[in-house]
């Protein structure tokens, strides 16, 4: 690995308070409000929906916020071509409810529209809020992608409504997900989700969201543009077509 150089480790801290700024200045203007159900304690706060209030005219996305875009061709944690005009970035526990409804109602009609057509791009950020059991799948994501099975492994994770922290994700269950996600050597995937490289994995996306001020699931990057919870499918959508308009597509 090469050591970063105080320059470099300067333009990161820069683009990191940068980005934590304009998502921060985000919800002061009131771009986001967040709506929390008062049934929900605290700590589960980050499953709550969220509903945005849009402005009539979006400001410009932040560079560093588009940077965030890892655009890289053998993440196999990526669906979409690594140029797409417009790249989706979402921050998900396999845990929350409001996650598994934007994986089973809007993200096939983004795949569908944007996806298959070249227009968008959407990257996984492993970030589990929910405690031991959220970890341990997003551990089990990561190693399904080390054999290219993680699409069909978050298929098989959010295809139900599944019970927090009642063993839903524990090891045994996991192992079962990944049969079904058709994974073939599960030797492999068991060690690949106790291997460092899994945890450094995902300890690297939850820092990234940890410092943009992520603080809920599902939390979601359009372009530089944010997007908090489980929002309709047409919010998603319109946000895709004006990111691809502006890239001019």
């Amino acid at each position: 690995m090469t050591a970063s150089t105080p320059s470099s480790s300067r333009r990161t801290r820069r683009r990191t308070i940068t980005a934590a700024a304009v998502l921060a200045a985000a919800a002061v203007t009131g771009a986001f409000a967040l709506t929390l159900d008062g049934s929900e304690n605290r700590n589960e706060a980050a499953g709550q929906s969220a509903v945005v209030t849009e402005s009539a005219a979006p400001a410009p996305a932040d560079e560093s916020l588009l940077a965030l875009a890892r655009r890289d061709p053998s993440d196999a944690l990526a669906v979409g071509r690594a140029d797409a005009p417009v790249v989706l970035i979402e921050y998900s526990d396999f845990q929350c409810p409001f996650c598994g409804q934007f994986a089973r109602k809007t993200e096939p009609e983004l795949l569908r529209s944007y996806v298959d057509k070249g227009v968008l791009r959407i990257e996984w950020r492993n970030f589990p809020v929910f405690g031991e059991e959220s970890e341990q799948a997003a551990l089990a994501g990561w190693a399904a992608g080390q054999q290219n099975k993680f699409w069909e492994f978050h298929d098989v994770a959010y295809s139900k409504p599944r019970e927090r922290n009642a063993g839903a994700f524990s090891a045994e269950k996991l192992v079962a997900m990944a049969r079904e996600a058709k994974i073939t050597d599960i030797e492999r995937f068991r060690a690949d989700m106790a291997s460092d490289k899994a945890r450094s994995a995902v300890q690297r996306d939850q820092e990234e969201g940890y410092n943009l001020g992520v603080t809920s699931t599902p939390a979601f990057l359009i372009n530089g543009r944010p997007i908090l919870g489980a929002q309709p499918t047409a919010t998603f959508k319109e946000a895709v077509e004006a990111a691809a308009k502006v890239a001019g597509r």
